[in-house]
């Protein structure tokens, strides 16, 4: 199956989506910046909690032949990308916009504009918002079922197992 239709398929849609793009839209709009016109995921990882643990992801590339992904990650205020970690995926973040307290391995740190992080694989990690933030992720591809996530109720990736 295409990684981009799992993803929204785990992702909050009509009116609630709306509504966390809407306001999405307008710190974008403060920021004086544009985001690529492609069709952005709301994502809540199956939790139905999305002002705290959830993020909007914006794919701009994920090129399995070639090898590289590309996305755009948001996060509002005190909003979480839960704990996690990737077998086989290495990824490099850049914060573009506001600032995320960033646990890496089991380190906490607060990351500002310009700063870069390495995430080597089978490393844990997540990020909250400290104040709304924007983030760019440069990876291998994205394979959803190479997200192997800390919390067993997150119903995706490889470590979800559906119940008989």
């Amino acid at each position: 199956m295409d990684e981009l239709q799992q993803g929204l398929d785990f992702c909050l849609h009509d009116g609630e989506a709306k509504k966390y793009l809407s306001l999405f839209r307008e710190q974008i709009k403060k920021w004086d910046m544009t985001m690529p016109p492609v069709t952005p995921l709301v994502s809540d990882f199956g939790l139905g909690k999305f002002p705290n643990i959830g993020l909007i992801e914006y794919w701009i590339a994920n090129e399995k032949a070639a090898g590289y992904c590309g996305k755009y990650l948001f996060v509002f205020d005190g909003q979480t990308c839960p704990m996690h970690r990737h077998r086989d995926k290495l990824e490099t973040f850049l914060i573009v916009k506001g600032r995320v307290m960033m646990d890496y391995g089991g380190v906490r740190h607060e990351m500002a504009p310009g700063d870069v992080l390495l995430i080597e694989r089978w490393k844990y990690h997540s990020f909250t918002g400290v104040g709304p933030a924007l983030l760019l992720e440069i990876s291998m591809p994205c394979v959803v079922a190479d997200n192997y996530f800390a919390d067993p109720a997150i119903p995706l990736g490889g470590n979800y197992r559906k119940e008989s």
